[in-house]
Formats: C-alpha cells, structure tokens, sequence
C-alpha cells in the first residue's frame, strides 16, 4: 500500500485530516505545505469552466490538470475525481483508472457512489487502484440539492452504503452534505477515515473547494467559511494596473529589460 494513504489511515479517530482542491501547479505548491490530501476535483466544470454541472467534464481535460497540479506536489496524498461517465461498468472503470493513474502519477481515484458500483470500487481496488468513495449529496447522480441523512432510517441507509464502500476496498470516503448525526453514526462505525463537507464536524477530516474558501468563486453555500476574499484583492490590484498604465506610470526604467535603450 502506498505510504501516503497508510499514513492517512492512521489518522483515524487520532488527529483531523486537512484536504482541498486544486486545478493548476500554483495552488497545488502552496497546498501541499499545509493539506494531507489534495483533491483535483471535478468542481473545475463549474469553478473554472463556468458550466452548470460537472456532468460535461471529460477525462482529458482532468488529466491535464492533474499533469499541473502534480507538478506542485511533494508531500500531500493526490487524488483525482473520475469524471461521470467514465466509471459505467467495470471495463471501462479500469481502463480509465488505469490511465489516470498512468499518465499522472497520482496515488488514487475518487468515485461518486450511485449505491449500486460498489464492485467497480472492488474491481479497481483488485487492480491496484486505491479508490476513495463518495456518499450523501453526490453531483454526478443527482440534479437536486438536498441534506442528506435526516431521518433514523436514511441515516442507516447511509451508514449500510458506506459499509459497502468499506467492504469493496475503498481506504476512506467523502461524506457530502449529510446531518450532524449520520456523519457521527458513519464515522463511528466504519473503519476508513470520512471526509466532511457541508457534514459537520464529526468526520475524521475536511474538505472544500480551494476556490470557495478563499472567496473567488462566487459559490458560498453555508457550509463554506470563506477564509479570504482574493476576489476583492485582485480586482483592486487590476485597477492599480489599469490605472498605472493609463497614466503611462507603467512600466518605469526599472521594469525594462536589460539592455533595453531609449532616447
């Protein structure tokens, strides 16, 4: 087994495990000094594609930007999202791992649970693939948001699905949008580490979208604390720029290349 994940397992019921997303090789750098995983989520079809759903994403362009993120990665787990689609049956599944796995030298895939692919979990787990599961609200399968887990019998339905993921091999699970409670009944009773968001804080760690925390995406559900507002910053910085160019501030002497004369 990967050292990296065994060392993930570990943390379970010990210390919290930090996770977030990236998409390119700058953010991945400052990411890895500080998360123990870092998700290139399929959340790029909405945070920077602009389309509705992640649904449209395709395996060639997450694949390049894992190539990206990968490059910033030393020390944290990487994991890539399987786009929908490419995970339909077991052939298929292993054919696409494989060459994720293949072409950019991550340490595992994640897959959106539709509670019936628990053997494409176990098939790619045979074939050496460490696989992270995914329940409760997942955006492949289901086109309305709601919280998962609210009553006694679905917070059991969840905790049997997450058993299955267990049993098929999966090392740990997403636990998205589900109650305070069923968060706390599946991390009790299962044990590969959850991962929360929007799950409270009986999980074993956390995650969000790099994006939404640091108050770029324009996406703030409540879940999401926004830790900073670079949205604000950076178009202020744009303005100074225009400004300065405007005003022929821009660029001055010392902003010339060497060697660069002027009469």
């Amino acid at each position: 087994m990967n050292i990296k994940i065994r060392n993930i397992l570990k943390k379970k019921n010990k210390s919290k495990i930090v996770c977030l997303t990236a998409y390119s090789k700058n953010i991945a750098k400052i990411l890895d000094n500080h998360c123990d995983i870092v998700l290139v989520g399929d959340s790029m079809a909405n945070v920077l594609y602009g389309l509705e759903d992640t649904h449209k994403l395709n395996l060639d362009t997450v694949i390049n930007h894992t190539l990206s993120v990968k490059k910033g990665i030393k020390k944290s787990l990487l994991i890539v999202d399987m786009p929908k689609g490419t995970y339909n049956n077991k052939k298929k599944a292993k054919k696409n791992a494989k060459l994720i796995m293949k072409l950019t030298k991550c340490d595992a895939v994640k897959l959106e649970s539709n509670k019936k692919n628990f053997n494409i979990i176990k098939e790619l787990v045979k074939s050496k693939i460490p696989v992270m599961g995914h329940i409760g609200y997942t955006p492949q399968y289901k086109k309305k948001f709601k919280i998962e887990g609210q009553s006694s019998y679905a917070a059991n339905k969840l905790l049997k699905e997450a058993k299955l993921i267990e049993k098929a091999g999966a090392f740990s699970i997403v636990l998205e949008c589900l109650t305070p409670n069923s968060s706390a009944l599946i991390t009790k009773n299962i044990n590969i580490p959850t991962i929360g968001i929007g799950s409270s804080n009986q999980c074993d760690g956390q995650i969000l979208v790099t994006d939404d925390m640091l108050g770029m995406s324009g996406f703030y559900p409540k879940f999401v604390k926004k830790y900073a507002i670079l949205n604000r910053t950076i178009e202020k910085a744009v303005k100074k720029y225009t400004r300065d160019v405007k005003k022929g501030i821009f660029p001055q002497k010392k902003n010339f290349l060497n060697g660069t004369k002027f009469k």
